[in-house]
């Protein structure tokens, strides 16, 4: 799991943190309810992670980052009314994401079917087949 920001960057997982430095935040009003507290606190917080001039990523990971996310990562947040929880949830968010798009997954191996299952499979087509067999006996013959 990730854990958000600390006083060293934003840890992502074991072996990635992102350096305070390549991150930016932005801050605005974020609208919507909440009267004169909505009208004058800067409580929407835009996190943006420079992907491309990342100086902490190694090749690969800079290289999967780019091909999934783009040269920058960006996530807004502005649904609680303070901004330290929307920054919190924002580096959470971007914690997550890139933690998922470094994500490697397995290929499958393709495997042959056991000799049971065939077994099944074809006892249940033979089944199948007696049903729709019996249901078409039942059908009373119609005299032209």
């Amino acid at each position: 799991m990730t854990t958000a920001g600390s006083g060293s960057g934003l840890r992502v997982n074991r072996r990635l943190v992102i350096p305070e430095a390549d991150l930016s935040w932005r801050f605005s009003g974020s609208g919507g309810p909440g009267g004169q507290h909505a009208n004058t606190a800067n409580t929407r917080v835009e996190l943006v992670f420079d992907v491309a001039g990342s100086e902490s990523l190694g090749p690969r990971q800079r290289a999967r980052l780019l091909e999934r996310l783009g040269p920058r990562a960006r996530v807004v947040v502005s649904e609680e009314r303070s901004q330290a929880r929307n920054r919190e949830i924002a580096l959470e968010r971007l914690a997550e994401r890139v933690e998922a798009a470094l994500r490697v997954e397995r290929p499958r191996l393709a495997t042959a079917p056991t000799k049971a299952s065939r077994e099944r499979r074809l006892r249940a087509k033979r089944l199948r087949s007696e049903r729709k067999s019996d249901r078409r006996a039942a059908a009373p013959d119609q005299d032209p």
